[in-house]
């Protein structure tokens, strides 16, 4: 007697994505991880969006860029309002960062990933690419137990409360950067500790969802919208807190965000304000960091790559471990 398993049509195409955005991002991430330590920026992040552009490309969806990168820094851009897929199946928003921590790649430092997260249609907010404020806490706390507009040290007590422990048992992530000063200081006036990365914020983000396994419990700081974006489609699926609001400070930014149809430049956007719909969300490691193994070139041709998914529907995460031999894919010269 055989057992036939019936899977409805826009669940099996919905599966079979899942398993395709990995493939992107792993494309993505190899093609970055030939430049690591070699201190090219824009060439390691040009081999990214050149790779990631290559593989939506082939995906059986009419698919929209709705997040990319490239306008603030000049960088090689998967552009926003671009158009990708095969123009066949699902309406689909992405949201894209194919190489976060492209100094972390130049340098060869841990923690740079390939990333990108798809969305129902219409269900990704549009943003230009601006700075976004942002803090973040992992999930099982009530809701709103952070609050962006309240002081750092305020938001640690709060933690600290919610969590029933110390100020002094949390750590608070934060980036590196002279205009956090303020914040590094008032978090570490509450006795919590700090710690500082160099780049890599949506890594970092995700790092609060599980912070009996990487010792972080609040993202605090300023960093990139598509980052802030993408971060926020990841805690959908995990769960969390998170809220952001857009650094609109100058006549021109907010006009473009006005074009992309930010009415309230001094909104506050939580996770469902920023990802209403079912969504995807994938990263593969470029060097091995905290979330991710970097990619491993053997010397018997194979290349591995390590790949976290995830679904907001099922909430289902999984963590694929590849080996590849068919190394033409890769565009290896």
């Amino acid at each position: 007697m055989s057992t036939h398993i019936s899977v409805p049509p826009q669940l099996l195409l919905e599966r079979i994505l899942t398993l395709e955005i990995v493939r992107v991002t792993e494309r993505a991430a190899v093609s970055a991880a030939r430049l690591r330590g070699h201190g090219q920026e824009k060439a390691a992040d040009q081999a990214a969006v050149d790779a990631m552009r290559r593989e939506l490309n082939k995906l059986p969806i009419e698919g929209t860029v709705v997040i990319g990168e490239g306008e603030r820094d000049e960088a090689p851009m998967l552009f926003i309002g671009e158009k990708v897929g095969l123009n066949a199946g699902p309406r689909v928003d992405i949201a894209v960062d194919p190489l976060e921590g492209t100094t972390l790649c130049a340098k060869n430092m841990p923690g740079a990933i390939a990333t990108m997260a798809m969305a129902d249609g219409g269900t990704l907010l549009h943003a230009p690419d601006v700075y976004m404020e942002k803090i973040a806490i992992g999930p099982g706390y009530a809701k709103n137990t952070i609050d962006l507009d309240a002081p750092s040290a305020e938001n640690i007590q709060r933690l600290a409360k919610a969590k029933g422990v110390p100020a002094s048992a949390i750590t608070a992530l934060v980036l590196d950067r002279p205009r956090h000063a303020e914040i590094i200081s008032a978090v570490r006036s509450t006795g919590a500790a700090v710690r500082l990365i160099t780049d890599g914020d949506v890594a970092g983000v995700i790092h609060t969802a599980t912070p009996e396994e990487t010792g972080v419990d609040i993202y605090i700081g300023t960093g990139g919208a598509p980052e802030g974006v993408l971060a926020a489609a990841a805690l959908r699926c995990i769960g969390g807190q998170m809220q952001c609001r857009l650094v609109l400070d100058s006549a021109e930014k907010r006009e473009r965000a006005a074009k992309m149809g930010v009415s309230d430049p001094r909104m506050i956007y939580g996770i469902e304000d920023m990802v209403k719909g079912d969504c995807l969300f994938a990263a593969t490691g470029v060097t091995t960091g905290s979330l991710l193994t970097g990619v491993k070139f053997r010397k018997d041709n194979v290349i591995e790559t390590e790949t976290v998914v995830m679904r907001s529907v099922t909430g289902t995460v999984r963590y694929i471990k590849a080996e590849h031999r068919q190394l033409d894919k890769f565009y290896l010269d």
